[in-house]
């Protein structure tokens, strides 16, 4: 039996209305992130498994642990670094014993070749500066301060190292500074995986083994900090923690390194609803 007529309109234009839902976009998914891509003129790293970019001069010296940074690089495997690249693919804890200054939104096992893109820019545009600044403001009421430089990298459903799946992370660093305060935002959208294959993790579901590590090593073997859950299984669910009360985000002043709004307790490993504030 076929149906006709103003039934099969309705029947239509509800398919059509039920498919329009169910493709929206949440608002915090949009706001999270800072504009990336091409259209941002950003570049891209090549496909290479535990590739980075070339070594990146920058405009003005960005101060991280104190100490003035002129140059840096960014790392497939989810680290912009100071000084050198970072090549390697299993997270170690921190404080680094080698001297390697760098922050690690999300140090894991990271192969473009087999999913996703990693996008960097340096930027003055005075939209975005704008936007960040009045971010930093919010988190940081006490701390005057006005951003005049950003560099944005964005990792943008990056597959793991051996993954037999279609599973991708994206995630997000903006650096800024006015040359005297420097702050890190870091932004979570949607992180699905925690290992690859050659760190332990499973092929197929890309968890288990030695997770991803998320947090800063100044590089003097002394001061570091590390996001709760980095290098355990709880790690998958940052999009889903904070310091600053919005879900998958972490701001941090880097220059003289101070910490806003730390948890008390570590997140549960699977599955949890909170917000660590």
């Amino acid at each position: 039996m076929r149906y006709r007529g103003a039934g099969m309109k309705s029947f239509t234009f509800l398919l059509l209305l039920l498919e329009a839902v169910v493709n929206v976009q949440p608002v915090q998914e949009t706001s999270l992130f800072y504009p990336y891509g091409l259209d941002q003129k950003d570049q891209k790293n090549p496909k290479l498994d535990d590739g980075s970019s070339k070594k990146l001069s920058l405009s003005v010296p960005f101060t991280f642990y104190n100490k003035k940074y002129q140059t840096l690089y960014v790392n497939n495997n989810g680290v912009i670094s100071f000084g050198s690249r970072v090549n390697q693919y299993t997270p170690d804890p921190f404080p680094l014993a080698d001297g390697r200054s760098f922050v690690a939104p999300y140090w894991g096992d990271v192969d473009n070749v087999l999913g996703g893109d990693v996008f960097y820019r340096e930027t003055t545009d005075p939209e975005l500066l704008g936007l960040i600044t009045k971010h930093i403001n919010q988190y940081f009421p006490d701390t005057p301060f006005t951003a005049t430089w950003a560099f944005v990298a964005t990792w943008e459903h990056v597959a793991y190292y051996g993954s037999t799946s279609n599973k991708g992370n994206t995630f997000q660093a903006a650096l800024t500074t006015n040359t005297e305060k420097s702050f890190i935002i870091l932004n979570y959208k949607d992180i699905q995986w925690t290992t690859g294959a050659a760190s332990g993790g499973d092929a197929e579901t890309g968890l288990g083994g030695t997770p991803a590590h998320a947090g800063f090593n100044s590089g003097d073997e002394t001061n570091y900090y590390n996001i709760p859950g980095s290098r355990t299984d709880a790690v998958i669910n940052i999009t889903k923690t904070s310091n600053v009360n919005v879900p998958g985000r972490w701001v941090f002043q880097v220059d003289k390194f101070k910490v806003t709004g730390v948890p008390t307790e570590m997140p549960k490993v699977a599955d949890s609803n909170n917000c660590w504030l």
